[in-house]
């Protein structure tokens, strides 16, 4: 992974202190997104990390909202389909459900019942782990389904939330980490 590479996406993250609350540095990816450039790169870097770790994959889910928004083209880079982890209410037939804790309350994820078969592997990704409440709710959710979750996969890291704690056993890996 170049260092020039990994620069151009880290120069697209924008910073905004005190959002959503007082105390918070919010790393915004909007600047990234808006740059077709950095955006293929941070693509780029996705697709030979996933590529070089694991020979045989079968879907990338991705989380709801910012997931979506890296997922679909990462998937289809790879030849892989797509599957969405949504916030409740938000998908049709049978669903999956779990509560969980976040870093301003709680929240609630829905997969559909028949998004994996047992046994396919499965990377998840996220725009950011904070504190790791819905990276780790979207793990309980694909291990209901007996999926086998290969990595957690996102753009940024807040290390000092220690958000990858939560994840236990489950591989992870972020492009960029913050202090």
């Amino acid at each position: 992974m170049s260092e020039e590479r990994l620069r151009r996406v880290r120069d697209r993250v924008r910073p905004f202190p005190d959002f959503p609350e007082p105390g918070v540095l919010f790393r915004d990816i909007s600047p990234l997104l808006k740059d077709p450039v950095a955006f293929r790169t941070l693509i780029d870097l996705l697709e030979d990390h996933v590529r070089a770790s694991f020979p045989k994959i079968d879907f990338i889910a991705g989380l709801d909202s910012r997931g979506f928004l890296i997922g679909p083209p990462l998937a289809q880079r790879l030849g892989i389909g797509f599957v969405p982890v949504r916030k409740k209410g938000k998908l049709p037939g049978p669903t999956e459900s779990v509560s969980y804790s976040l870093e301003y309350g709680k929240a609630e994820l829905e997969i559909q019942s028949d998004a994996v078969e047992p046994g396919q592997k499965v990377v998840i990704v996220d725009d950011l782990l904070a504190t790791g409440g819905t990276m780790r709710a979207a793990c309980e959710l694909l291990k209901r389904l007996k999926a086998e979750i290969l990595e957690c996969l996102v753009v940024i890291e807040l290390k000092p939330l220690k958000g990858s704690e939560k994840l236990g056993s489950i591989p992870f890996h972020s492009l960029l980490q913050y202090d």
